[in-house]
């Protein structure tokens, strides 16, 4: 196993390559990543749907990890993660600029991967699925995160990411598939099962909300793509950004700030 001083070490290499991939393929792989953590999203939504109730949202909970594991094993690019690219950038081993470039074409890879995958739920009519339970909640789940106030948004999006990075050191403490599945696993499931907010697992959600509502005419107005846009994506990604920058920082600081480099 790595430990954290290998681990912030290590990183500094793998943030250099990610910065250093062509744009294309970046949003390339930023499709799949989408696509990836909507697939955690999809299993989130159906056990809520199926089992219902508190159970139904823990159950749900423990599978949405599948996302995440999905990304880092498979292979893919996610923007909440690479906020961790604050780390080669404080080493100076990278410059602002790539780490701008990185997360716009991830991001909007992200985007367009979860938009595609919502597409093709919504459209393939998945939502009919148990008598049309699975449409209540994803209407439930997108209006509920176009509900929230800018600053509820925001602090829960800055929780939310340090978990999800902190899932993502974990996983790189790992040398084989089940150990970095193991270490990914709680931090993600936390995250969900207390309500914090992903910002590309809200592409989904939202997405496939705004889909939905036109397929089966529910007629909620407040479900729609600006409101998705300016009501949550815009809080909850700025929150992610905190969030994820600050474990980064942290660690520099802890274990890479003032060492010696080989």
């Amino acid at each position: 196993m790595n430990t954290p001083a290998e681990i912030a070490k290590n990183y500094v290499g793998i943030g250099k390559g990610k910065v250093n991939t062509p744009p294309l393929k970046l949003f390339i792989l930023g499709i799949m990543a989408g696509i990836f953590i909507g697939i955690g999203s999809i299993a989130y939504e159906m056990a809520t749907a199926t089992i219902g109730g508190a159970l139904g949202k823990l159950v749900g909970a423990c599978m949405f990890p599948a996302g995440l594991a999905l990304v880092l094993i498979a292979g893919s690019e996610l923007f909440t993660g690479n906020c961790l690219l604050v780390i080669p950038l404080l080493e100076g081993e990278v410059k602002f600029s790539g780490v701008l470039k990185n997360w716009v074409c991830v991001y909007l890879g992200n985007f367009a991967g979860s938009t595609i995958l919502a597409f093709l739920v919504a459209f393939g009519h998945s939502p009919s699925l148990l008598d049309k339970g699975l449409l209540d909640v994803i209407m439930s789940v997108a209006a509920g995160k176009v509900a929230l106030t800018f600053g509820d948004a925001v602090f829960r999006g800055i929780v939310c990411n340090m978990m999800v990075c902190l899932a993502v050191w974990m996983s790189f403490a790992g040398k084989t598939v089940t150990s970095k599945m193991a270490g990914l696993y709680f931090p993600i499931m936390i995250f969900v099962l207390g309500g914090f907010e992903h910002s590309i697992a809200n592409m989904y959600y939202l997405m496939v909300g705004i889909f939905s509502n036109s397929i089966y005419g529910v007629g909620n107005a407040v479900v729609n793509l600006g409101a998705a846009l300016t009501k949550n994506l815009l809080p909850v990604t700025l929150g992610n950004l905190i969030g994820g920058a600050a474990i980064g920082i942290i660690y520099w600081y802890l274990y890479l700030k003032g060492a010696k480099k080989d």
